[in-house]
């Protein structure tokens, strides 16, 4: 199974402006067709480098929630953060924002870190076998809604 998955996408906007939504992860579910949003916690009320956020998600009638910690916060190139369950793993997810001659090429990066066991669980929970394949058709997904909002 792949362990690390990227797509990246040409779009017709600013850095900053793609940052803006990226980091917006509340928001997050305007784009992604697997992440529904979901809220700042722990004191945290918007992104900055440490901020904790709470993911909710689903897929084909299945929900779950995801605990992510913001590790890198870059305006407006890099944008990171890490989902972790104790003991069991979890990944690690990037935004690279570059400047191009007509706006900007956007990158994420997809990095599994879960333990075998979060493996089976996440397979579960979420009704997604292969993780990598279904992270690479979701991210793509992202980045053309993200594509079609700006460009529209």
């Amino acid at each position: 199974m792949e362990k690390e998955v990227t797509v990246s996408k040409e779009i017709a906007a600013t850095p900053e402006q793609v940052w803006d939504l990226v980091t917006d992860l509340p928001s997050m579910g305007r784009w992604s067709p697997e992440n529904d949003g979901g809220d700042w916690i722990r004191g945290a009320t918007g992104p900055a480098l440490g901020a904790k956020f709470k993911g909710k998600n689903s897929w084909e009638g299945k929900s779950w929630k995801a605990p992510v910690t913001i590790t890198e916060f870059e305006a407006p190139n890099r944008f990171a953060f890490e989902m972790r369950i104790p003991l069991i793993g979890g990944s690690d997810w990037s935004f690279d924002i570059e400047s191009t001659d007509s706006g900007c090429k956007v990158t994420q990066t997809w990095i599994d870190q879960r333990t075998k066991a979060l493996e089976v669980i996440g397979g579960k929970v979420s009704g997604v076998p292969d993780r990598a394949s279904h992270t690479r058709m979701s991210m793509q997904t992202t980045l053309d809604n993200l594509a079609n909002e700006l460009e529209s």
